[in-house]
């Protein structure tokens, strides 16, 4: 007898849910789930989300800085020099022509100063004096030349990374409002499944356990404790999802069991725990059985429970398709965009479901893709979107679901 999804639907879903609106439901899943903005310091906000939107707290630069190492000059040369002026500290006006002071970069260019001489092209007279001309433009940052004040920098939902960091700090913020990345907690389900060593004797090697995780980190979540494999037993089942909630998990993923098979829990386990259903299976292929749940943690407050496929390619279709979008809702990121590609070969569709396709980055469809491989996966760059229906010729540009990967990591 063929497993059947489970007919626990949310309101209004009647069968799977077609592809976009699941992302979509995902995402607002996630914004509502989102925990409250944060106020960290400076070195402690890399890899969170800007909560609000970042502004200038002065203008940038603030006064006039040197942009070289020279002499700030009044009037016609040659000119005495009168002074010093370095980086970090405030000069006295320049009052009187034919007069310089020695100015280092980044150092305030004192008031009067009608330009500024370059060391390589100034040279000393024989009383002391300096002699040189003036490039053509100001050797100088104006003040405002970069941000002025109150000028928004960088909208909220904006990831935070050291360059942000650099600019938060340069324009005067100590701390910052932000959504710390979700925390999360994988459960690995199946009794089948080995942690260590080769497959065989009827088991095979769990590849989402050592995974997901890093999945996760690129999409920007904190990747949590792996829990499993799990006993295929509904208390065990129920038993791991507790562990997971007490242990402050805020998204769940959990692999296989997404069915209703003599061995697949997941569903009767949600039920004992409470569970509202936001998404239940989804027009898709490969990926079908997924699942986003939101469920009561102990203590107040829900988490959201993301049901991935056991089979690996649909285990991450499922990934890129819900949790990518609750991850973006819960950090206070925009819905991921989907850029288009251009494919160099036909591509054929599903009937009346989305298939996602795995494609490299010359726009091929990979090879070794079936729903339990992923050899394919490791040189591709995402999933090219065929709608329903429909299919894609050579030539054609289609949208693409990117894989989470990091700079540098294309295959």
């Amino acid at each position: 007898m063929t497993a059947q999804p489970s007919t626990a639907n949310p309101p209004g879903q009647t069968g799977p849910l077609p592809w976009a609106r699941a992302r979509a439901a995902a995402y607002a899943a996630g914004v509502e789930a989102a925990a409250p903005p944060v106020e960290v310091p400076l070195a402690d906000a890399d890899g969170a989300t800007l909560a609000n939107p970042l502004l200038t707290r002065t203008d940038l630069p603030a006064f006039p800085t040197s942009s070289v190492d020279g002499y700030a000059v009044r009037g016609d040369g040659p000119w005495r020099v009168v002074g010093r002026v370095l980086a970090g500290t405030m000069p006295k006006p320049l009052t009187e022509d034919g007069t310089c002071v020695e100015i280092a970069t980044g150092a305030a260019v004192p008031e009067g100063t009608a330009a500024i001489v370059r060391t390589e092209d100034a040279d000393r007279t024989q009383d002391g004096r300096v002699s040189g001309v003036p490039r053509g433009m100001p050797e100088w940052r104006e003040p405002g030349e970069e941000a002025r004040l109150g000028e928004q920098l960088l909208p909220a939902g904006t990831p935070v990374n050291p360059a942000v960091i650099g600019l938060a700090a340069s324009c005067g913020y100590d701390t910052l409002a932000v959504r710390a990345a979700p925390t999360t907690a994988v459960l690995v389900f199946g009794d089948e499944l080995l942690t260590a060593g080769l497959p065989g004797d009827g088991r095979v090697r769990d590849s989402l356990g050592p995974s997901v995780p890093a999945w996760l980190r690129r999409l920007g979540a904190a990747a949590g404790p792996v829990l499993g494999p799990v006993e295929d037993t509904l208390d065990a089942h129920v038993e791991a999802l507790n562990r997971a909630l007490t242990g402050g998990a805020e998204l769940i993923c959990t692999t296989g069991g997404t069915m209703s098979g003599p061995v697949d829990h997941l569903h009767p386990a949600l039920a004992q725990l409470g569970a509202r259903y936001l998404v239940n299976t989804v027009e898709v292929r490969p990926g079908f059985p997924m699942l986003l749940a939101s469920v009561p943690r102990p203590g107040g407050g829900t988490a959201l429970v993301a049901g991935l496929p056991g089979n690996p390619q649909s285990a991450i279709v499922a990934l890129v398709s819900l949790v990518a979008p609750a991850v973006a809702g819960m950090s206070g990121r925009p819905m991921p965009p989907l850029p288009n590609i251009r494919l160099t070969g036909p591509v054929g569709g599903r009937g009346g479901y989305t298939h996602l396709v795995l494609v490299d980055a010359d726009g091929v469809a990979v090879s070794h893709a079936a729903s339990s491989m992923l050899r394919g996966m490791a040189g591709a760059v995402g999933f090219a979107v065929i709608p329903p229906n429909g299919q894609a010729s050579a030539g054609d540009e289609v949208p693409l679901v990117p894989l989470p990967l990091l700079a540098g990591e294309r295959p």
